[in-house]
C-alpha cells in the first residue's frame, strides 16, 4: 500500500481542517484488502484498501479520511445500535441504508472549501432529500430503492451504522481506542470548533454544541430562570411599619420598618409575529399559565403581545384568555418599552429571537425564552444581548 500517498492525504485534510486534527491523528489505520474502499470501527481502526487508495487522487482521499472519522466524531455506530433495537431492524439491508442516512448527514457539510467531493458520494439532494438533518431523520424518511441502487457498494464499516464487518480486529484487536480516549478526543475536537466556531460548517458547530453539554429540562431551567430573577436583590421588595424590623433592639425607642418580601412582578412580552408559529404561541400561552406559579400567583403577572408594535399589557386572570394579536413584523423593542410602563420585577420574553433587541439594558431583571434553535450564520438574526438569561424552548 502507498502509505507514503495515504498519510499526505491526511496531512492535507488536516489543513484544509485543522479543527479535526485530533480526531484524524488519532485513527490507526489497518491495512485491508477486503475492505472496498476505506472504512472505520468503533474502536477508531481505519481499514483502507490498496487498490482505493492507488487509484484515488490525494486530494479525494483527504475528504474521504474527513468523511470517516466524521462517523466516528458524530458516534454513527452507536446511534445506528440504538435505531435498529427500537425499530427492530435487522439484516445487512437495514445497515446499508443506515449508512447511507449517515453519510447524507456527513456529507452535506464536510465538502467543500479546500476538499472536494468525491465521486461517488452520497448527497441528501441525489435521494431527493433536504439537507441539514440528522441520521434519525433520514431513515424515517427513505427506504432503499432505486434511487439508492446506485449506492449498493457502500460500506463504511462498523463505525458507521455498528453492523461488524468480517475484516473488524473486535474489541480485543490491537491499537483501538478505549472509551475514555475515544471522548478525550470528541472532546478536544469540540474545544477546537468551540474555540474558533468561524472556520467549521454549521453542522459541525452544531455538534460541538451539542457533545459535551446535553439537552438539559428547559421547562425546569426557564422556571429557576425567572425564580432566581424574582428572588434578586430588590425584586419585590418594600419596608414596612406592620412589624419591627430584627435591628430595633439595638435602638431603644426608634420604630424602624421591617423589610417585606412582596410577590414580584413579571411582565411576559410574547413574539406574536408572523415567524412564530401557532404550535409555539399555544406553547407561550403554557409557559404564562408556568411563569404565574413560578412567581407565586397570576395576580402579579401580566402580559404583552407584540409583533412590530406592542399591545396593551393584559394582567393574568387564564392563560387561555389572554388575546394575542399580531401576525406582521418583528421589533420586541416596543414590547419592552410597552412592559416597562407596568415597573416589574422581572421581563419574560418569549420569542423566536428574529428581533432588535433594546440598546440599553431595562432596569428589571430580564429572562429570554428562545422557541427554537437558530442557525448563527443566517442573515438579519440577532442573538439576546448579554444582559438577558436566555433558555431554548424545545
Amino acid at each position: 500500500m502507498d502509505t507514503d500517498k495515504l498519510y499526505a492525504a491526511r496531512l492535507f485534510a488536516v489543513r484544509a481542517r485543522p479543527y479535526l486534527a485530533s480526531a484524524l491523528f488519532a485513527l490507526h489505520v489497518v491495512e485491508s484488502p477486503k475492505t472496498p474502499t476505506m472504512a472505520v470501527d468503533r474502536h477508531w481502526r481505519c481499514y483502507v484498501s490498496p487498490h482505493f487508495v492507488a487509484r484515488m487522487p490525494m486530494e479525494e482521499l483527504a475528504a474521504v479520511w474527513v468523511h470517516e472519522v466524521s462517523h466516528l466524531l458524530r458516534d454513527h455506530h452507536r446511534r445506528g445500535d440504538r435505531y435498529a433495537r427500537d425499530h427492530n431492524l435487522g439484516g445487512p439491508g437495514e445497515r446499508l441504508r443506515m449508512n447511507i442516512a449517515a453519510d447524507c448527514e456527513i456529507n452535506d457539510d464536510v465538502y467543500g472549501d479546500g476538499l472536494p467531493f468525491p465521486s461517488g458520494a452520497v448527497h441528501p439532494e441525489a435521494l431527493r432529500l433536504e439537507p441539514g438533518l440528522l441520521m434519525e431523520d433520514y431513515l424515517a424518511l427513505f427506504r432503499l430503492g432505486p434511487w439508492t441502487d446506485g449506492y449498493a457498494w457502500l460500506d463504511c464499516g462498523s463505525g458507521a451504522d455498528g453492523g461488524e464487518r468480517e475484516w473488524d480486529l473486535g474489541a480485543d484487536g490491537a491499537h483501538g481506542l478505549s472509551e475514555h480516549e475515544r471522548d478525550a478526543v470528541r472532546f478536544r475536537v469540540a474545544e477546537a470548533i468551540n474555540g474558533h466556531p468561524g472556520r467549521a460548517p454549521k453542522g459541525w458547530r452544531r455538534w460541538a454544541e451539542e457533545a459535551f453539554h446535553p439537552p438539559q429540562p428547559w421547562r425546569e431551567l426557564l422556571g429557576a430562570a425567572v425564580r432566581a430573577a424574582a428572588g434578586s436583590a430588590g425584586a419585590g421588595g418594600d419596608y414596612t411599619y406592620g412589624r419591627p424590623a430584627r435591628r430595633a433592639a439595638a435602638l431603644p425607642g426608634v420604630i424602624l420598618p421591617a423589610l417585606r418580601r412582596n410577590p414580584p412582578r413579571v411582565c411576559v412580552v410574547i413574539d406574536t409575529s408572523a415567524s412564530v408559529s401557532d404550535a409555539e404561541l399555544g406553547t407561550a400561552l403554557l409557559e404564562v399559565a408556568a411563569i404565574g406559579r413560578a412567581a407565586g400567583g397570576r395576580s402579579r403577572v401580566s402580559v404583552v403581545s407584540c409583533d412590530a408594535a406592542a399591545g396593551v399589557a393584559h394582567p393574568l386572570c387564564r392563560a387561555e384568555g389572554i388575546p394575542l394579536i399580531g401576525g406582521g413584523g418583528t421589533d420586541l423593542r416596543s414590547g419592552f418599552a410597552q412592559a416597562r410602563q407596568v415597573r416589574p420585577d422581572v421581563i419574560v420574553a418569549l420569542t423566536d429571537g428574529w428581533t432588535p433587541w433594546p440598546s440599553a439594558q431595562p432596569p428589571s431583571r430580564t429572562v429570554v425564552g428562545l422557541f427554537r434553535r437558530t442557525i448563527e450564520d443566517d442573515a438579519g438574526y440577532c442573538f439576546p444581548p448579554d444582559w438577558a438569561r436566555t433558555v431554548r424552548i424545545g
